[in-house]
């Protein structure tokens, strides 16, 4: 029979958390509730660590430490851990380093990949890698491969270190027993050209098993079509397709570029299309699951409980390492670990790096936060809940 998943269960929630740790995390919840207190401390941290002023400790024990996992692989190894022996948790190592665009930073990217690529291989917490392609090459020039526009000689040479970069991982983890990597999204308008990239490394590398994984935004109100397409490009070339599916992140610069530049924005015109095209998106991937490994990249309760109910209508088991569920580290937990101990895939994205390099991803994370009030009060509600029976001891 059936687990019956239930969110509601703080006590598996937050098994991984102690006291000390629940209360520090209300009071940051608190404080990222108030948008204007967001805000402001965004110029103020920026301005702070441009001057020099010692503000890393107090970012490392506050919102670093709620959504990073360190700054070092071997730093993150402890939670890494402690996620999967306490809750069954696996962990997706994500190198959040953002902003540069020189060759020296992204040859360094690759190297940190390589790193996480040799210490996944020999561990089951870690199956999957995950890279930005703007961590890989200059956003200005997927722009131009995207548009079709011309590249001069140099920027060639720019492009084809790109596909190097892009290869020389992707080749690293297919030659691993298990592993998979995940390649990130970004905006529509270099989109096309990191599918072209991705689908070309699918054609080397996924023939026997889905090692590498796009990832498409459904709140792009084009991209179930996409699905499809990539569909039929897996069963014509008779290889596996990895896709991971999420809402998207980049939703308030897409509709201002629109309409900046005159043209229609590409995003679903509200919540319930992008919900509607999402859930659809992960139907199709599972009634052609004899293509498609996926990766569901999702912190809406309806949204995993209608992808569970799915796997169980389809008879496909829960364990199938087809299937997987991810959330962000430091947020929904109520999701993460009660779908794991209802015996399905889970991941966390656990992002590291230096405080100083991670501070624009951190700021985001309290950015989206703070837009979406229903995250940081759904955070709020469940850590005093868990707060509330920890005192009663039931």
């Amino acid at each position: 029979m059936r687990n019956s998943l239930n969110f509601e269960n703080t006590k598996i929630a937050f098994s991984t958390k102690s006291n000390n740790d629940l209360k520090k995390a209300k009071l940051l919840f608190f404080l990222i509730s108030k948008a204007w207190l967001t805000n402001l401390a965004k110029p103020i941290t920026n301005f702070l660590l441009g001057v020099g002023f010692p503000i890393e400790p107090l970012l490392k024990y506050t919102v670093f430490k709620q959504f990073c996992g360190g700054e070092t692989i071997d730093q993150c190894k402890p939670l890494i851990e402690k996620m999967y022996k306490k809750g069954q948790v696996h962990s997706v190592l994500d190198y959040s380093i953002e902003g540069k665009e020189n060759e020296n930073f992204f040859d360094g990217v690759l190297e940190t990949q390589l790193d996480i690529c040799r210490y996944a291989s020999e561990i089951s917490e870690v199956p999957f890698l995950v890279f930005k392609p703007t961590g890989m090459g200059r956003m200005e020039i997927y722009e131009k491969v995207s548009n079709q526009t011309y590249l001069d000689s140099s920027e060639i040479l720019e492009w084809e270190r790109i596909k190097k970069r892009f290869d020389v991982i992707c080749n690293a983890v297919s030659k691993t027993n298990s592993l998979k990597i995940m390649i990130d999204a970004e905006e529509s308008w270099i989109q096309g050209a990191v599918d072209e990239l991705v689908e070309e490394m699918m054609l080397k590398y996924n023939a026997k098993r889905a090692v590498v994984f796009n990832t498409v935004q459904m709140y792009i109100s084009n991209r179930l079509s996409y699905l499809q397409d990539i569909y039929f490009f897996g069963k014509k070339n008779n290889i596996k397709i990895g896709i991971k599916l999420v809402r998207g992140a980049y939703m308030e610069k897409e509709r201002e570029r629109a309409f900046i530049k005159g043209y229609n924005s590409p995003i679903c015109i509200d919540k319930y299309s992008t919900d509607v095209n999402f859930n659809n998106g992960l139907i199709y991937c599972l009634t052609y699951l004899n293509v498609f490994d996926v990766f569901t990249g999702s912190h809406n309760e309806e949204s995993c409980e209608m992808f569970s109910k799915k796997l169980e209508e389809k008879k496909i088991e829960k364990n199938d390492d087809r299937v997987w569920f991810g959330q962000l580290y430091g947020m929904s937990d109520h999701i993460s670990f009660n779908l794991s101990k209802n015996g399905y895939n889970t991941a966390k994205y656990l992002p590291f790096g230096p405080i100083k390099e991670v501070i624009p991803y951190l700021f985001r994370r309290a950015e989206e936060n703070t837009s979406l009030g229903t995250q940081t009060s759904r955070e709020l509600l469940y850590i005093n809940k868990e707060l509330l029976r920890r005192k009663n001891n039931f």
